[in-house]
């Protein structure tokens, strides 16, 4: 058996873990994957070339960079399809609840900076919907959901970068700055827990701290949704808020291109 090192540059949240094991999955020569998200390092144990391995993961344009293959005699222990079923449906509940709650507030308060966030809410309940799919599914089937959930969240991105811009340049209202600071911390704090979930499972990759944590896309996010409150509440405009959300809704529609990777 091999071990190959890669370098995957972007790859810096459980999102983009998702994405790898589920483009690697289908490959018959690969026994374990381990992830290292703060060093961006990816260790495959496979037999065979790893050239296809380095291929498939190239597709997910994450910036990926073959460091080394070496053989090893290690002993390497896959998680069961029923401990990952119960991890993803985990992650994918709180995932999903405040993406409503977001949502829900975001409308109310008129934040399109909140209204952005629980897209991204969105965004990684669809990968982990779609992990859950693929355990024990087909391809075809996997393909088909990944096309209709990036397809829908682009389309999402779409009207919603719509909605920024017509703000912009029209007469708003301002934004609830407490209910942007309020909500978004406590997506912060379910974000944080979703991450700890599922770093608890790598018992080999305990060495895994907060660094990591804050590190991730929807963590910075987060941060970035109640920093844009504060200078709401501070500068007395909205403009803190709509720059927030608009550049969330370009990250929401960067996750969709690469879900949509994911059907080819």
């Amino acid at each position: 058996m091999n071990k190959t090192i890669f370098n995957i540059t972007k790859m810096d949240c459980p999102s983009e873990e998702q994405l790898i094991r589920m483009k690697l999955q289908n490959f018959d020569t690969v026994k374990s994957l381990e992830f290292d998200i703060p060093n961006r390092k990816l260790n495959v144990y496979h037999s065979g070339n790893p050239e296809p391995i380095f291929s498939a993961l190239e597709t997910l344009n994450l910036n990926t960079t073959l460091i080394s293959t070496e053989e090893t005699n290690a002993v390497v222990e896959t998680d069961t399809s029923n401990s990952q079923r119960k991890l993803l449906w985990t992650v994918l509940i709180i995932n999903f609840v405040f993406f409503g709650l977001e949502m829900l507030f975001g409308i109310f308060s008129n934040s399109m900076g909140l209204v952005a966030d629980s897209l991204d809410m969105l965004a990684d309940s669809i990968v982990y919907a779609l992990a859950l799919f693929a355990i024990g599914g087909t391809i075809a089937r996997k393909n088909n959901i990944a096309k209709f959930a990036g397809y829908f969240q682009i389309l999402l991105a779409v009207i919603g970068f719509v909605e920024v811009i017509r703000r912009f340049i029209g007469i708003e209202a301002m934004p609830d700055f407490k209910t942007m600071i309020i909500v978004s911390v406590l997506a912060l704090i379910a974000n944080v827990l979703c991450l700890y979930l599922l770093q608890k499972n790598k018992s080999k990759e305990a060495h895994m701290q907060a660094s990591m944590i804050f590190t991730s896309n929807d963590v910075i996010i987060n941060s970035g949704v109640i920093v844009a409150g504060i200078l709401v509440n501070w500068l007395n405009s909205s403009y803190p808020d709509l720059i927030i959300g608009a550049i969330v809704f370009v990250v929401v529609a960067r996750g969709a291109y690469r879900i949509l990777k994911l059907a080819k």
